[in-house]
């Protein structure tokens, strides 16, 4: 046996199930013997692809997951993915082939391309460490949530290799637990407060969590958001305002703003959950409560900080706890709720139009048409915000977000991920054309793994983010504006049933294909009323 394929046979016994990429001379072995162990290997058409499919399962799963490259561009060619992967925290192990020649023309300094993007750079050495060091590298993934790229070089793959029996992967830590001064002094924010809300992020994506930080709300009468990537975690709940920041609807940006007390439960409060601080008023309380203390006040001020485990610090707060009171769920706010709470609540003049339809009618109208029990990917763009903010979803593993690098392009890729991560709801893929057009080459993937994917294609025929950012100034945009594109006749190509909607009834049939089989992936392009800005992008453009 060679070192590759012990090492792959490690990773498969350490718990990795699902490795996603595609396969070149450098790492054909220690996939292949990853697949015998019983993983399921996934090909994309791009490495790019394969790192963000890789990352919306690790997510979606709450899971490691794999990613296997070639030496050298097989690395570079994922490095957007792997970035989107390290600053999100995913739990993602990328196996890189590596050349240590550097006369060689594969030759790339991979350990600081890994550190470049916030990944962890590892190595396997030697034939006697090699099993030792592969396991090390899952469980740097799995329990210290970050992406680790673990790199191989070719003459150690190349070695015979040791027999020894793989090492378990050691047991995950313990949750952090909060020390007891910061529990009081949380205690006595909410005694003090009347009117909390409560925002979860990312390190709040559990039952556990979800669960203990409901329970505290209910105590102090607080109101509860999520951050974006946590969307879902509180669908259901009578007081939740669904998502803070810039997705969130007006009435939940008015009463974000109202808060004497705002609570980060693993949520950064960063400057899309915040508005740039819009929400928080000036005399408002901040507190942040995260295991990773460098996290605290990472990106605002914070009245204090509490480190600890969300649903570890929420039972501690509640068990201190003393009191039950009203706080911000009175009558006036639950009527007010369930009367306009939610954006299609929301009145608006219907722009639909001259063959374009109005983005906000038609995500209405599919999220009346579309099963309840999906999975929603959405990609970056001047769209964004509408299936974000149109589309329900059942829970926290109903929506899955890659937009912590911004890039477009990921959001085919990101919904296949989650597809193989919950095989059980319809994936719903939402597009601009941008970003439809650069990851069209999975369309193949799609089509080939027989996933019944609905994909939402906002087609504008521009870069309508920047359209609207450069268009007040008088700047020519020939540079971000394209002639129409047919993409339900690409997507046709790739073997989709593709459909164009220009007005409402162009929308049967998409029932026809809901009503059928599904025996193969169905594309809505969906031509777009254009001159529509979204104020979230706009106050991106802003911070930066």
């Amino acid at each position: 046996m060679k070192v590759s394929q012990a090492v792959g046979g490690a990773l498969v016994t350490a718990g990795v199930d699902h490795v996603f990429g595609v396969v070149g001379s450098g790492n054909f072995l220690v996939t292949s013997a990853m697949v015998d162990a019983g993983a399921r290997f996934v090909a994309s058409r791009h490495e790019g692809g394969a790192a963000t499919m890789a990352d919306a399962y690790a997510r979606t799963a709450d899971t490691v997951a794999a990613l296997t490259v070639h030496q050298g561009c097989g690395l570079t060619n994922a490095t957007t993915g792997i970035a989107e992967a390290a600053k999100s925290r995913t739990p993602l192990l990328v196996l890189a082939a590596e050349v240590s020649q550097p006369r060689s023309n594969f030759y790339v300094d991979q350990e600081a391309l890994a550190r470049s993007v916030g990944a962890v750079p590892m190595r396997i050495t030697s034939a006697a460490t090699a099993v030792q060091e592969a396991v090390d590298a899952v469980a740097a993934a799995l329990h210290g949530r970050r992406t680790v790229v673990l790199n191989l070089p070719l003459e150690v793959q190349a070695e015979e290799a040791v027999a020894v029996a793989p090492p378990r992967l050691p047991e995950a830590p313990a949750p952090v637990e909060p020390c007891a001064e910061d529990v009081a002094r949380l205690v006595e924010a909410l005694r003090e407060a009347r009117r909390p809300v409560f925002v979860a992020g990312r390190g709040a994506r559990s039952a556990a969590a979800r669960d203990a930080v409901s329970a505290l709300a209910q105590a102090y009468g607080a109101l509860l958001a999520t951050s974006a990537v946590a969307k879902g975690l509180f669908h259901g709940e009578e007081w939740s305002l669904d998502v803070s920041g810039g997705f969130a609807s007006p009435l939940a940006a008015e009463l974000i703003r109202g808060a004497d007390l705002i609570v980060g439960w693993g949520c950064a409060l960063n400057m899309w959950t915040m508005r740039h601080g819009a929400l928080i008023s000036p005399d408002t309380a901040v507190v942040q409560v995260d295991d990773t203390e460098e996290a605290l006040g990472a990106h605002r001020e914070l009245s204090f900080g509490v480190v600890g485990d969300t649903a570890a610090t929420a039972c501690a707060v509640h068990q201190a706890s003393d009191v039950e009171r009203e706080g911000y769920r009175t009558e006036d706010v639950r009527a007010r709720i369930s009367e306009s709470l939610q954006w299609r609540q929301v009145p608006f003049e219907d722009l639909s139009g001259d063959g374009r339809i109005d983005p906000r009618a038609v995500t209405i109208a599919l999220d009346d048409l579309l099963p309840a029990d999906r999975v929603v990917a959405v990609d970056s763009g001047n769209f964004m915000g509408y299936p974000s903010m149109f589309l329900a979803v059942p829970d926290e593993r109903g929506f899955c977000f890659t937009q912590a690098f911004q890039s477009i392009g990921l959001g085919l890729a990101t919904a296949i991920g989650a597809a193989l991560a919950q095989p059980d709801r319809l994936p719903v893929a939402a597009l601009g054309d941008g970003g439809a057009l650069m990851g069209a080459a999975e369309l193949d993937t799609v089509r080939r793994l027989g996933l019944p994917m609905v994909v939402v294609v906002y087609n504008d025929a521009a870069y309508g983010a920047e359209v609207h950012h450069f268009s007040p100034d008088g700047h020519d945009l020939a540079t971000v504006t394209f002639p129409d594109t047919d993409i339900a006749a690409v997507a046709r190509g790739y073997g989709f049933t593709g459909v164009t909607v220009r007005q409402q009834h162009d929308l049967a049939q998409v029932r026809d294909w809901l009503d059928g089989a599904r025996d193969t992936p169905l594309l809505i392009d969906i031509k777009v009323v254009a001159d529509q800005p979204s104020w979230w992008l706009e106050e991106a453009f802003r911070g930066h």
